[in-house]
């Protein structure tokens, strides 16, 4: 069975039309006769959004029962039997009501499109989770519900629904997004146009980011080698050299030129020759190159020419940066060096910038050799020193020099044999000394043109020729083979420093990992496997590259990691000899995997421990605090039940008044611990909804001496975004806290303002204050500052208030009052605009 296809209309802010546009294209492929229906889709009492349902078939919702309040969901069971061809569902990051089939609606979307049902979706851009930190540092507003990226980033089809801020403010001037007694406070607030810019870019930059991979995927299935300057992408190669630092802030200028630039500087480790890099100095412009926005890579290649023609066309870029040579003159003998090669092969498609600098022509600390060994260039300059240079040897030594002597004869073709051995290795000595051999026996030891030798002592001279020949070209051919194996250690010793380095940076994020092994070794993808049992399947724990394996089977090299963990790579078959760096990778791979589970079972035992020690101060509280009540009840139920005192009424009363005062204050005592207790234990719902504080703060005041407390809260404030009761609990215990401390005659003074998109409630107090070092200790569980008398209370009244709003979103923290005493400052979120029945209770319009 096919899957069925996701488009996804993306938002760049609430009400640009992307209900609105998956509606018509609903009634496009109505009228095209494809079989369509409506799943769910939430029209916000927006009329023009609501006419657009007319003539759709709309599956009836799911009715859902939960803490006394109904509320209607997508019936997935229903859309799944009605197997309509296309299925539209709204608002993909909602959150079901809890006893629904699935706990997100993109877990629903999941299952309509495992049968093959095309599924057309909507989400708006800060409901993406990777981007919940940047739109609340922008709005003010943590997004409760999100959508992981890679949901998303699945579609099939991802169309962005945009709008300029100012026409989107229009139209929720005209009343087109909300109803007309929230437009102010929206605009004023959610939809200032500084806030709306910032989300449209998001979501241009997003949209990009996903339409760049797309194009990545398609020049990868078509093999497309030819690069696409879709963007403007700018290579910088580095050498390690001083000069990496100027070329790096060359690309960036360059960058900066166009919209979206991106700089990727690559160092390219020779894996067959040495190399005069310098670490310090690579960790140095790593560290720049990622300060001003880039990225660096760390490739090993044989030829650092092709190798970075081949890394840039791999990541599509249109421009190559690279600085003038540090040759010397006599160095280009070994060849036209990185910057001419680059500049010749790059083809019309790929400009290359050769940058002056400071270190141009000033030498190189060895000379870069070009290909394996000895290079090819190189090898075949020593075949044909080896085998012309004693034919044109012997043509000069005939026709200029004749009388030289058998000696010196001897001594000019070693000279050759040497040189060959120099440029060459063995193979062209050899030939070399075999040519020449021939041509000393033939053309210049007596009797001449002959093979055979008439003096002995021209035969030793002879095989001393040959003698000596063999002995240096073995040893320049081991010499370089030697040369080889060293630069190839360190390449290695490079790689391995890099990956240390990243482990002392703090960069534990798997991705980042294996996204580096396969830059290092040019794989298509890499992926961790895991597996419970010895038999059992593997599963993905982080994957990065196109098409990763699902098993070592699949993979073209797959390192095992202990008995449960492998490491799978697609692509080329790497030697043998790449196994040494590839297994340090697989080992750090697992011992980061390791620390990541080790930060979350440590984080476990944390909150256990923490429990511990409020289980034992609970212990403590209760030998003293909570037996006072309990004390002075009984002496009080006891008096009256005397059968040989007479009390008066007034006795009567004042006794029970006492018993009255006890059960409260262990009523208030046993509801605080019970409340720290949930809180401890994580089982604390926010019920959220828009409330006004002139509702709940008065609330609040029940329980505390009449006419000891001023309110001042304008009814002008915008809505808040709390659970009312929570909100109401934790206002009351800050309350009757300052009312405790405050002087007599002095009342306490709860006043609230509105500020940058949060709502601020301020509780003053002329009281004793507390000192700076134990403003926070104040709010810790059983905590009591300064002398408060014991039976006073166990000091979690602030703890509870404090965990209560939190777990509303917002913060309590303690301030100095001006003139003396202690100010407790709410801090809480604005409700951003109306929402839509039906939703999860956690974010329901209070009534």
């Amino acid at each position: 069975m096919r899957r069925g296809k996701l488009r996804i209309y993306l938002g760049a802010a609430p009400g640009v039309g992307k209900t609105y546009s998956m509606l018509s294209e609903g009634h496009r492929r109505v009228e095209r006769g494809t079989d369509c229906v409506v799943a769910f889709v939430e029209h916000h009492d927006r009329p023009r959004t609501e006419v657009m349902l007319h003539g759709l078939e709309t599956v009836p919702r799911r009715t859902i029962e939960y803490r006394g309040t109904s509320f209607t969901e997508m019936d997935v069971d229903a859309v799944l039997a009605r197997r309509s061809a296309v299925a539209l569902v709204d608002e993909l990051a909602h959150t079901n009501v809890p006893g629904s089939r699935n706990v997100k609606r993109w877990q629903d979307v999941e299952e309509l499109l495992a049968v093959g049902i095309d599924v057309v979706s909507t989400v708006n851009i800060q409901h993406l989770e990777s981007l919940g930190d940047v739109v609340e540092s922008i709005t003010g507003v943590r997004q409760k519900e999100t959508v992981p990226d890679e949901v998303v980033r699945r579609a099939d089809q991802i169309e962005l629904v945009d709008m300029s801020p100012e026409a989107l403010r229009r139209r929720m001037a005209h009343g087109n997004v909300y109803k007309p007694d929230k437009v102010d406070a929206a605009l004023s607030r959610y939809f200032r146009p500084g806030n709306l810019t910032a989300l449209r870019e998001l979501a241009l930059l997003w949209t990009a980011d996903r339409v760049d991979a797309y194009l990545q995927e398609y020049r990868t299935e078509h093999r497309v080698s030819k690069i696409w300057g879709s963007r403007e992408r700018i290579v910088v190669g580095l050498t390690g050299g001083p000069e990496g630092r100027i070329l790096i802030r060359r690309a960036v200028r360059l960058a900066e030129k166009g919209a979206g630039g991106e700089v990727l500087a690559v160092y390219i480790s020779r894996s067959d020759g040495l190399t005069s890099a310098s670490p310090k100095e690579l960790v140095v412009q790593r560290t720049l190159v990622e300060e001003l926005g880039g990225t660096f890579h760390h490739v090993v290649g044989d030829d650092v020419s092709a190798g970075l023609l081949a890394f840039a066309r791999g990541v599509n870029a249109t421009q190559i940066v690279l600085g003038v040579s540090r040759r010397r003159s006599w160095q280009y003998v070994f060849g036209p060096g990185v910057s001419a090669t680059v500049a010749r092969e790059s083809g019309p498609d790929l400009d290359v910038h050769i940058v002056t600098h400071d270190e141009a022509a000033k030498g190189r600390s060895l000379p870069v050799p070009a290909r394996t060994r000895l290079g090819r260039s190189r090898t075949l300059w020593g075949w044909t020193v080896g085998l012309a240079g004693p034919v044109l040897l012997t043509l000069l030594l005939s026709g200029v020099a004749p009388d030289v002597g058998l000696a010196n004869d001897v001594l000019l073709f070693l000279t050759l044999t040497v040189a060959a051995a120099l440029l060459g290795g063995l193979g062209p000595a050899l030939g070399s000394a075999a040519v020449g051999s021939l041509l000393l026996n033939w053309y210049f030891t007596p009797p001449l043109h002959r093979l055979t030798i008439a003096d002995p002592r021209n035969i030793t001279a002879l095989v001393i020729f040959v003698g000596v020949a063999v002995p240096v070209a073995s040893v320049v051919d081991v010499a370089a083979r030697r040369t080889h194996q060293a630069a190839r250690l360190r390449a290695e010793a490079e790689t391995l420093s890099f990956l240390a380095g990243s482990v002392l940076r703090g960069e534990t994020g798997l991705d980042a990992l294996l996204e580096r092994l396969r830059e290092t070794f040019s794989m298509e993808s890499v992926a961790l496997l895991e597996r419970d049992a010895d038999t059992g399947p593997w599963s993905r724990v982080a994957a990065v590259g196109h098409r990763p394996a699902s098993r070592p089977e699949a993979a073209a090299v797959d390192v095992p990691v202990g008995d449960h963990l492998a490491l799978a790579l697609t692509g080329r078959v790497l030697p043998a000899e790449d196994r040494r760096v590839l297994g340090a990778f697989a080992a750090q791979a697992a011992v980061v995997l390791d620390r990541r589970r080790l930060v979350d079972q440590a984080e476990k035992a944390r909150k256990l421990a923490e429990g511990n020690r409020i289980r034992t101060s609970l212990l403590a509280a209760v030998s003293h605090d909570l037996r006072t009540p309990l004390v002075g009840i009984k002496a009080s139920v006891s008096s009256l039940q005397a059968d040989d005192v007479e009390w008066s009424e007034e006795d009567r009363a004042e006794l029970l008044a006492h018993i009255e005062d006890g059960t409260d204050r262990l009523g208030h005592l046993v509801g605080n611990l019970l409340d720290v207790s949930r809180l401890e234990t994580g089982t604390v719902t926010a019920v959220i909804r828009e409330t006004d504080l002139d509702e709940v703060v008065p609330m609040a005041l029940l329980g505390v001496p009449e006419g000891s407390v001023d309110l001042d809260i304008p009814e002008t404030l915008p809505m808040v975004a709390v659970d009312r009761g929570l909100l109401e609990r934790a206002v009351a215990n800050i309350v009757e806290n300052a009312v405790k401390y405050s002087p007599q005659g002095e009342n306490v003074l709860v006043s609230a303002s509105a500020l940058a998109g949060r709502v601020e409630l301020r509780v003053v107090d002329r009281g004793p204050g507390v000192p700076g070092e134990a403003k926070e200790h104040i709010f810790e569980a059983f905590q009591r500052h300064g002398d408060a008398p014991r039976g006073e209370g166990v000091g979690l009244g602030l703890a509870v208030a404090r965990g209560f709003v939190e777990a509303m979103g917002g913060t309590v923290a303690a301030e100095d009052t001006p003139g003396g005493g202690l100010t407790m400052v709410f801090s809480l979120r604005t409700a951003d605009g109306p929402h839509p029945s039906g939703r999860t209770p956690s974010t329901e319009r209070a009534t």
